[in-house]
């Protein structure tokens, strides 16, 4: 029997809709037809392996260039420490596999350059991953997270472990990068180690459409960016009228739902009344009766999403710094690790494989934090999930502050071994376990399970209906600003102290170098960023 006819027959017969056993979910989502669909079929966790599977793909495909990019970029580019720091999947592969594509070998001391060309196809490959990764990840979350039903009280609290699970899927992806994938890198070869995420990648498209018919959809809403660009417009074309004491004569349509297609209407805040002028109805518009231009006058719901936004950025704005550090997880952290002792025997482990102790964390932390930290908050508190999500952030942000500081206690330790063996002028391994940096990458990862998630949850659980895909898009963007920051550190740090011909912090040969310095500035950075946090929050 057909579905719309198995529906038909289920309406006839008076099914009685209620809030745990209805026909159809109560947030508007449809299938990927258009039509509504039926509740006990789709979405909640029987779509979630799909998704959480595409993502498991795309991040180990992701990871596995990532993680070891930096030695990448210092051995067969020939870059030095701060410009590979700086720099940070087939284009790649050929970059790394193809003769003309790769750079010339060493010859005893002596290392060329790579040719323009062959940077130009190693960036053209970056930028390709840049392009699909900023398109996967905002929508990725969001998608998952609409699987389950905002009306239904049962699915709501699933959704909020959902996040911690798409974490956790994140995570299986980088371990088997961070540790298998870096390991062929190192010693199999760089254009097999770049294929194999390529691999992977392809068998993430395949997971994603695999699960087409179980998912649900939301009607998309038009452009975010347009509704508040045209309430920065009205607003401005309107900045002489004075907006009424009564939010009830504030333009609002009369339908049941919001003008914004796959929205619920938003409630008025006295907060930022300077873009309420942008729903106040002109004299003019009261008299012809024409309220059809957006860009002259913009709903009540309309002017409250670009609201919300701003009352976010604060919170938003301090997630970079976090990311400033996380983003030496596969720069300044790798880079310490290469000089300091990696062997086990006979074995050596490459320094980007103890990425895999952040991994390893995460995946340890998620199921703590959901199955023992969450029941016993939520006693204490009284909320459904716990914690806030902005106290959740903030023992993030706590915890990175320990691990910035945990970093520069092995760097201090390390100099001085360096100095007592006298090899400070030599550009040569410090006879110090690499497995010293365990702690620093643990916390590290701690403080990814609170923030990150944390931020996930928040940004999409704050936003209005047809705005969660670009607020999670925003939360995600601090990733990537957060890079650009420590970008920007490295290089004003660098600057200032090699005047006068000094080594600097970071010089190539880190023996010489104080990173310990780096590393106590980017935790007074932390510190300083946390408490602009709690005043926010």
């Amino acid at each position: 029997m057909g579905t719309h006819e198995e529906e038909r027959l289920l309406l006839e017969q008076g099914f009685v809709e209620n809030e745990r056993n209805e026909l159809y979910t109560g947030d508007g989502s449809v299938d990927i037809k258009g039509n509504r669909i039926l509740k006990r079929n789709t979405g909640n966790w029987r779509a979630c392996p799909f998704i959480l599977g595409t993502e498991c793909c795309e991040r180990l495909a992701y990871y596995g260039i990532a993680t070891n990019l930096v030695s990448y970029l210092t051995k067969y580019l020939h870059e030095g420490n701060v410009s590979a720091a700086r720099n940070g999947m087939c284009t790649l592969t050929l970059s790394a596999s193809v003769p003309a594509f790769k750079p010339a070998e060493c010859l005893d001391s002596v290392c060329p350059s790579a040719t323009p060309a062959q940077y130009a196809v190693f960036f053209f490959g970056l930028y390709l991953i840049a392009l699909g990764t900023g398109g996967i990840k905002p929508c990725v979350s969001s998608f998952g997270a609409d699987q389950f039903d905002d009306t239904d009280s049962e699915e709501r609290v699933k959704k909020g472990s959902f996040f911690n699970w798409f974490y956790f899927s994140v995570n299986i992806g980088a371990l088997i990068s961070s540790s298998l994938i870096v390991w062929i890198q190192d010693n199999a070869g760089w254009g097999l180690g770049f294929g194999i995420p390529a691999v992977f990648m392809g068998i993430a498209i395949v997971s994603f459409f695999s699960g087409t018919s179980l998912y649900r959809f939301q009607k998309p809403g038009g452009s975010p960016i347009t509704r508040m660009c045209q309430v920065l417009v009205a607003s401005c074309h309107k900045w002489n009228l004075t907006v009424p004491t009564e939010s009830s004569l504030l333009y609002e349509t009369s339908d049941k739902c919001s003008a914004i297609e796959g929205s619920r209407k938003l409630l008025h805040t006295d907060e930022l009344k300077c873009l309420d002028k942008a729903a106040v109805v002109s004299e003019g518009e009261s008299k012809t009766g024409d309220y059809s231009n957006p860009w002259k006058l913009c709903t009540v719901t309309q002017v409250e999403e670009l609201k919300i936004l701003i009352r976010m950025f604060p919170i938003w704005a301090t997630g970079i710094v976090f990311s400033a550090v996380y983003a030496q997880m596969s720069t300044m952290f790798v880079e310490q690790g290469m000089v300091m002792d990696t062997s086990i025997g006979s074995f050596t482990i490459p320094a980007a494989s103890l990425s895999t102790f952040d991994v390893i964390s995460v995946i340890f932390w998620v199921p703590v934090y959901d199955k023992v930290l969450v029941p016993i908050a939520r006693r204490v508190t009284g909320k459904g999930r716990g914690f806030s999500e902005l106290q959740r952030m903030g023992i993030g942000l706590f915890i990175s502050v320990l691990c910035m500081a945990a970093a520069a206690v092995v760097e201090i330790k390390r100099l001085q071994l360096a100095r007592e063996l006298g090899l400070v002028d030599e550009n040569v391994a410090v006879p110090l376990s690499i497995f010293w940096q365990i702690p620093q990458y643990f916390l590290l990862g701690a403080a990814e399970v609170f923030t990150f998630i944390g931020q996930l949850e928040f940004f999409y659980d704050q936003s209005p209906d047809a705005m969660r895909s670009l607020c999670s898009a925003l939360s995600l963007l601090t990733t990537s600003l957060g890079n650009y920051l420590s970008s920007f550190i490295l290089t004003v740090v660098t600057s200032l102290t090699t005047r006068g011909g000094n080594p600097g912090w970071i010089p190539d040969n880190l023996n010489k170098g104080h990173l310990d310095y780096f590393y106590w500035l980017l935790a007074g950075l932390s510190f300083v960023n946390m408490v602009v946090y709690v005043f926010c929050a």
